[in-house]
């Protein structure tokens, strides 16, 4: 049996516009999180039309709050840590979506593969892929989607040789 994007992806899914900015971004993580009864981790940027135009992940939100010398502090015993959070959660009010979201965005189709899911995945270090069909999009396949697939399939394995 051919299972694809179709089969395991989430029709439900969470988006953001590249205008939107990262505090409120961040709280829209939070939301859906709780509307999903789990973490959401990344969302889908569109422009207006409903169209892809990036990918946000709480990796680009970490990477943007991270101090870009922390390599070199070696020990923080001396730095004001709340401080810095501080002032990087402030950073976020003015700072777009757009602005550090990633633009170049891997997509599938819903009739592609899981092995070939599997191997974009894997190849591309993404945990989650838009699905789209004529430009729209139609789910999102995320990492644990495809996990449990291949779950479900060695547990009905075990259940065929009982």
């Amino acid at each position: 049996m051919k299972i694809t994007a179709s089969d395991i992806m989430s029709t439900k899914f969470h988006t953001l516009t590249s205008q939107t900015h990262v505090n409120q971004a961040v709280k829209l993580f939070k939301q859906a999180s709780k509307e999903e009864g789990r973490k959401i981790f990344g969302m889908m940027v569109i422009d207006a039309e409903g169209r892809l135009v990036g990918m946000i992940s709480m990796y680009d939100i970490l990477l943007f709050m991270r101090p870009k010398h922390t390599h070199i502090w070696g020990m923080m015993d001396d730095i004001d840590i709340a401080g810095i959070v501080d002032m990087a959660c402030i950073k976020t009010e003015s700072v777009l979506v757009g602005d550090i979201m990633t633009p170049e965005v891997i997509t599938i189709t819903p009739q592609t593969h899981i092995l070939m899911i599997l191997d974009i995945m894997i190849k591309k270090h993404v945990r989650r892929l838009p699905v789209l069909e004529n430009d729209k999009i139609t789910g999102m396949v995320y990492i644990s989607d495809l996990f449990y697939s291949f779950i479900d399939k060695f547990t009905d394995a075990d259940t065929d040789t009982d």
